[in-house]
């Protein structure tokens, strides 16, 4: 089974109503009805490869790159890989600005599938790092950006999980 990333925009209210009640993750995450989720962005397998790219570490970082993909307060039960995370509307804006500051060609530099895979970098591919393994990471890395500055025109929160 694959691990995909999941990021969710939601209202300031909403996450409240969340923080007050956990157990609404799960409905917000799988809904019951199958209805596609509004505000939903899925960044497949590369989200262990932005989190590496924009923090130079596997795990660790300093914010605001470091919550871009792994970071925010764990909330509610396993949905999938562990608890969703979430960033409240101040955080989402700091990533956004973070994000819109870092150049395209910077982040491509940034890519080194050597030590990617030295790391080991989920899905542990990158050891060729073609133009299609770069092309992959750019295309998700330019959605992810896109949704934080929407998310932070907003005001919105950002529900982070892995499932």
């Amino acid at each position: 089974m694959s691990m995909i990333g999941n990021l969710l925009a939601v209202s300031a209210e909403r996450l409240a109503a969340i923080v007050q009640q956990p157990s609404l993750v799960e409905a917000l995450v799988y809904p019951e009805d199958g209805a596609e989720k509004a505000d939903h962005l899925d960044i497949d397998k590369a989200w262990h490869a932005i989190h590496y790219v924009l923090n130079g570490d596997a795990w660790e970082g300093e914010e605001p790159f470091s919550l871009v993909v792994l970071g925010g307060e764990e909330i509610g039960e396993d949905v999938g890989y562990g608890p969703a995370r979430f960033l409240k509307p101040d955080q989402v804006k700091a990533v956004a600005s973070a994000l819109s500051s870092l150049d395209l060609q910077d982040f491509s530099d940034r890519f080194d599938p050597s030590a990617m895979d030295a790391a080991e970098i989920y899905p542990q591919s990158w050891g060729e790092g073609g133009s299609e393994e770069r092309e992959y990471l750019l295309d998700y890395f330019k959605q992810l950006s896109s949704f934080y500055q929407s998310a932070a025109q907003r005001n919105d929160a950002v529900l982070l999980y892995l499932n």
